[in-house]
């Protein structure tokens, strides 16, 4: 098979799946599922929302506590997964108008800033664990992240 329609089975594959898991997460009320297939990992998680919500977020639905699910799909065989060394606020860029560090598909070298996490006020920057693709952000703009938690795929330059 080309590798491009290969690429789009795979694609599809995920999506069927993150669309069953979904589907499990409303039956069974529960905030989060995690499959393993071949070297495909995803995982869909729900947001609890916080406590203390500000006034312009919106507010989840009556009892339930979460809000939208949050979609993982990791490929870890050939992918390098940039990790946050800190629990913080994660942006793409320097300020709400500069353009982001990187975008999806762009070219990045080790050691290369691909985001900041703001965290007890101060901006961190963090670099590429490698040089190669982005292929996937894996957190929006503006949204928490916990030690540990991936960021980004990068694959490899070879």
């Amino acid at each position: 098979m080309p590798i491009r329609r290969r690429a789009r089975a795979e694609t599809s594959d995920a999506a069927d799946l993150v669309r069953r898991l979904g589907k499990l997460l409303d039956e069974f009320r529960l905030t989060e599922a995690e499959v393993t297939v071949g070297d495909m990992r995803v995982r869909v998680q729900r947001a609890v929302a916080p406590v203390a919500s500000a006034p312009a977020a919106p507010a989840p639905a009556a009892g339930t506590g979460v809000t939208d699910p949050v979609v993982i799909v990791e490929r870890p065989g050939s992918m390098v997964t940039v990790e946050a060394p800190m629990v913080g606020t994660f942006y793409r860029a320097s300020s709400p108008t500069a353009d982001p560090y990187v975008r999806e598909g762009d070219v990045v070298k080790e050691g290369q800033i691909v985001c900041i996490i703001e965290a007890m006020k101060l901006m961190n920057e963090i670099e590429a664990k490698a040089a190669g693709r982005v292929v996937k952000i894996l957190v929006e703009n503006g949204q928490a992240v916990e030690y540990g938690q991936p960021m980004f795929l990068i694959e490899p330059a070879r």
